[in-house]
């Protein structure tokens, strides 16, 4: 694939997290691929699961807007860094437990690392900065 190709495959995958749209990311999915979350204990390797994992976001900020600040791209990977935002009025899902919502507001980064083949995610590492949106809600010193 050409760079600009995967700056396309990796926009339409920004705008499906934009959009709150679950099934548009999934269908970015190869039919063997591996999703992991560095704060999750197992990557994810089915399209419901990582239909789930987004959808627990969507829950903790229905609000939430994300955007890219900044990405490398070369000629089967895409790097990224992301900002969002968005109010906690939903409950948090963190690992096995669950934090009430705070109805606090949030600016949060992260970064993720993608493989790509045949026009398709095979591998995308998910690095969000959980420690400083924690902070950012009160539920651990630091904000």
């Amino acid at each position: 694939m050409s760079r600009a190709e995967i700056e396309q495959l990796d926009d339409r995958g920004l705008a499906a997290w934009d959009q709150h749209d679950t099934a548009a990311f999934a269908g970015l999915l190869a039919d063997e691929f591996t999703f992991s979350d560095v704060n999750a204990s197992e990557p994810f390797r089915s399209r419901e699961q990582v239909q789930a994992y987004m959808e627990g976001w969507f829950t903790a900020f229905p609000d939430m807007r994300v955007k890219t600040t900044s990405r490398v791209v070369s000629d089967d990977q895409v790097a990224a860094e992301v900002e969002f935002t968005g109010t906690n009025t939903g409950p948090l899902r963190m690992g096995s437990q669950e934090v009430p919502a705070t109805g606090k507001s949030v600016t949060g980064t992260g970064t993720y690392f993608a493989s790509v083949k045949d026009g398709k995610y095979v591998s995308f590492r998910a690095h969000p900065d959980v420690a400083s949106m924690m902070a950012q809600l009160g539920l651990m010193p630091g904000a």
